[in-house]
């Protein structure tokens, strides 16, 4: 199993000194989100300080940017890393595409985002093969790439293509047309194999697709303590509050405890809303285990199921350095 260092949101003038360090500790692939900073800058910048270790966005939002600005900055990264760098993109929900970015929410986001990978892997076969650019799709026409504008083939142009979800329509479509599936951190191992991994399977196999191809990654909350445990807490409460996401909890009979999470964040009650996670929901949703014992209980719930795997907890160099290096090596033998 392959370990992802999940990238926090720091000043991009720190991230020489992390990349080198999540490369040293033996991570196989370091993460940006976009949360508080553009997911790309981060891995330009990883992609100069290192050698070795994969760089991706989990995720980029890609109802953001247009297929153009998408595959213009995969290519330029993808040729900068000598082919390490993986695309993850996500739909994010409804209000945050309307209201943070300004942009349309679409009537599907799974037809969108299928046009859009579409368009994309268009436009790199364009410029690596000299395939005449003739997108047609009923989100994107892309016809339209003179010699000016091509910036013509690289080394690496297998460019992989991770999209993220909770939901069986996004699962489906990785298996389609991705290369990997990054699990949301609000999941449980149960949800992944009775909801997840058929969706994606079922979405190979109608592409006619070998279904193990599809990588599936997993980002996992955990607790070792009880601070880590009330913040485990909090982050399933506030995930489970969102209606997009309530399947997860109707999966294990909570979803009237989804339900009302909603309305305690209607009102903003985020410090109430912590309380109703009772100790099985954060068990169901959580790897709970003292740290000495934490790479044993991520392998007993992921080995088998998941192919990289990242903690919630965002890497930083100097911090849990030794528990970093065992973790990767316990996970590398296993």
């Amino acid at each position: 199993m392959l370990l992802n260092a999940i990238l926090p949101p720091i000043s991009l003038r720190t991230l020489p000194d992390l990349a080198r360090g999540a490369e040293a500790a033996g991570f196989d692939a370091l993460w940006s989100t976009e949360t508080q900073h553009d997911p790309f800058f981060p891995l330009a910048l990883a992609a100069e300080h290192t050698r070795s270790i994969h760089l991706g966005t989990a995720i980029a939002v890609a109802f953001a940017r247009s297929p153009a600005v998408l595959a213009y900055t995969a290519w330029d990264l993808a040729d900068a890393s000598h082919g390490r760098f993986m695309l993850g993109l996500g739909t994010q929900v409804r209000a945050h595409i309307e209201r943070r970015f300004g942009m349309p929410w679409p009537d599907s986001p799974a037809g969108k985002l299928r046009d859009l990978i579409g368009a994309v892997r268009a436009l790199w076969r364009a410029w690596q093969d000299g395939e005449r650019l003739n997108h047609r799709g009923p989100y994107y026409k892309l016809t339209l790439m003179t010699p000016f504008f091509n910036p013509g083939p690289i080394e690496h142009p297998a460019i992989p293509i991770y999209i993220a979800g909770v939901n069986p329509a996004l699962c489906r479509l990785a298996g389609e047309v991705a290369d990997g599936f990054l699990a949301h951190p609000y999941h449980s191992a149960d949800y992944l194999r009775q909801v997840v991994r058929p969706a994606l399977d079922a979405g190979a196999e109608r592409a006619g697709r070998d279904p193990g191809s599809i990588q599936l990654s997993v980002t996992t909350l955990t607790a070792t303590d009880d601070a880590e445990a009330e913040f485990a807490r909090s982050q399933i409460a506030f995930y489970a509050s969102t209606p997009t996401y309530r399947p997860v909890m109707a999966h294990h009979g909570w979803g009237e405890v989804a339900d009302r999470l909603r309305e305690l964040s209607r009102r903003a009650a985020w410090g109430e809303m912590g309380a109703l996670i009772s100790d099985e929901m954060l068990a169901t949703f959580a790897v709970v285990a003292p740290e000495a014992d934490l790479p044993a209980a991520l392998l007993e719930r992921y080995a088998g199921l998941a192919g990289r795997l990242s903690l919630y907890t965002p890497y930083a160099p100097g911090t849990r350095d030794a528990f970093w290096r065992r973790l990767a090596a316990e996970l590398h033998a296993a």
